[in-house]
């Protein structure tokens, strides 16, 4: 009936989350019509959980469930951008606060904390309106409580409260004229479904699911104003160190001033978020309940104007390796280094996009895990009047073939289309080692055996490197092949490189070889055929 949590589960089910938020950002950011219609609340989720994912990241391995819990809705909180990240934030945050005593779920403990939940979120917004997130919410607290009442367990409650929530994110176009004018649901519902579809498959097992009701129609283009209801022009966004005694008099002094108050939080800190017209008065009232930080406030009419002036265009790209950095960098690229203990986060993401000193940015992200991320930062800086383009590189030596053909000298969109060109012709594989035993794709390893990568895949293993590497770059060389570029990684690699071109002179005497001294760790050598 009940159901324990682990840290590592924890950690598998907040990872899910930002991969399925990451996958609906763009669907929700287009379903955006309500408060404002300035298409960014699935880019604001999406950022708000990786803040959340990053914090327990930051916890240490050696964290209980509850310290993990404890560093995730804090991070939440801490990170939580726009009207429905800081909303999901409390939602969270409430309903974890019924496994503040231990790591075991129960299906009454599941039903109270959605109620909690739901609860505190309407408290936490000035004027609650339906057909929003909050009416998703309260819908999902009455289907965990019908299954608790029918007896249910941890999981078919989870199950219970997801459908609900499906069935009343479907009806808030009845509930609000804006949506059904826009022929949309509402995009902070739809977030808090993806959710909770994310949380239902995690305790059911049930990884195939596929929500067709959560299925939502994209809008149409709307022309003119008729979405836009000459509501404040503002939005404020602040951390705020407050007793809780002062949040009271702080909301009644907020709530006169515009409308979408959240006030989220507790135990001293708060995230303020208001749409004003007074910008002056919503931060001194802050000041005036204790000290505001991370005071944000963005323009809705006119983002652009408020931004810095910039000039020119910049590359930024993710690197790991001191070699591999500095050839970026001498290529001309701004670079973000990340290793595998020190992963690259989103507001080291937004932050690079705010301070590249460009109005027109190109992105390599160099990394699968990256790509997703990329795309939330570059939405962040569109929204502040950058123009930014993403190209989906998921190996660094594709990169590196795309910075090649970079030119700043062309047009914003023909430099994008050749540098995806190029990094999209360019194949690439890699050799690395197997740290423990385990299952690949092309079965069993062992700790210590040479894995070959092919695309991103395992497709070779074996005891010897240079057999694997040749047989890795066997598989990657074309018949149209011209150039092969080889990048070692850290530690003693001898030979490793000689034996290839060798290979490489018997078997394509025409194609073109170059070594680079990469220093990446865990990656003996990148390879990449052009």
């Amino acid at each position: 009936m009940s159901v324990m949590v682990t840290t590592e589960a924890f950690r598998q089910w907040s990872q899910a989350c930002v991969d399925a938020l990451g996958d609906a950002r763009a669907e929700i950011d287009a379903l955006n019509v309500f408060p404002v219609p300035d298409h960014d609340t699935g880019t604001n989720v999406y950022l708000t959980f990786v803040a959340g994912r990053d914090a327990i990241t930051e916890a240490g391995p050696d964290a209980s469930v509850v310290e993990f819990i404890k560093a995730y809705v804090d991070g939440l909180l801490m990170g939580a951008k726009g009207n429905s990240g800081v909303i999901l934030s409390q939602l969270l945050r409430a309903s974890f606060g019924e496994l503040a005593g231990g790591n075991t779920i129960r299906p009454e403990t599941v039903a109270r904390g959605f109620e909690i939940a739901t609860d505190a979120a309407y408290a936490a917004v000035g004027e609650p309106v339906e057909g929003t997130i909050l009416s998703v919410a309260r819908a999902a607290a009455e289907g965990a409580a019908e299954a608790v009442a029918a007896g249910k367990g941890t999981r078919d409650t989870y199950a219970a409260a997801a459908i609900a929530a499906r069935a009343a994110l479907a009806k808030t176009p009845e509930q609000m004229d804006r949506l059904k004018r826009a022929g949309v649901v509402d995009a902070g519902g739809r977030a808090l479904v993806v959710v909770l579809d994310v949380t239902e498959r995690a305790l059911t097992g049930r990884f195939d699911l596929v929500s067709k009701a959560t299925r939502t129609p994209m809008p149409m283009p709307v022309v003119g104003d008729d979405l836009i209801d000459g509501g404040p022009a503002y939005e404020v966004m602040y951390l705020l160190n407050a007793v809780d005694d002062a949040i009271p008099a702080m909301r009644q002094t907020l709530g006169p001033l515009g409308d979408s108050l959240v006030v989220v939080g507790g135990d001293g800190l708060w995230n303020v978020h208001v749409h004003v017209n007074d910008v002056g008065a919503a931060i001194e009232a802050g000041i005036a309940a204790g000290k505001p930080y991370r005071i944000a406030v963005t323009h809705f009419a006119d983002q652009i104007a408020q931004q810095p002036r910039r000039s020119g265009r910049a590359v930024i790209a993710a690197v790991t390796g001191d070699g591999l950095a500095a050839l970026y960098r001498d290529a001309g690229a701004q670079t973000l280094e990340f290793t595998r203990s020190d992963q690259i986060t989103a507001a080291q993401m937004v932050d690079a996009f705010a301070h590249a000193g460009a109005d027109e940015i190109i992105v390599l992200p160099n990394n699968p895990r990256f790509v997703e991320l990329a795309e939330a930062a570059a939405q962040d800086a569109r929204a502040n009047g950058t123009r930014i383009a993403v190209i989906p590189t998921h190996a660094q030596v594709q990169g590196l073939a795309a910075l090649a053909v970079h030119d700043a000298g062309k047009t914003f969109d023909d430099d994008v289309v050749a540098m995806s060109g190029a990094s999209g012709h360019t194949q690439h594989g890699a050799i690395t080692i197997a740290t423990e035993p385990g299952m690949t794709m092309v079965g069993p390893c062992k700790s210590g055996d040479f894995l070959g990568v092919v695309a991103g895949d395992f497709a070779v293993v074996g005891d010897d490197a240079e057999l694997v590497a040749i047989e890795v770059l066997d598989r990657i060389v074309s018949p149209g092949a011209e150039m092969v570029t080889l990048v070692v990684g850290a530690g003693p690699h001898d030979g490793l490189t000689d034996a290839l071109e060798l290979h490489l002179q018997r078997l394509r005497p025409d194609v073109d070889t170059i070594v680079y001294e990469g220093g990446q760790e865990n990656y003996p050598l990148f390879i990449a055929v052009e």
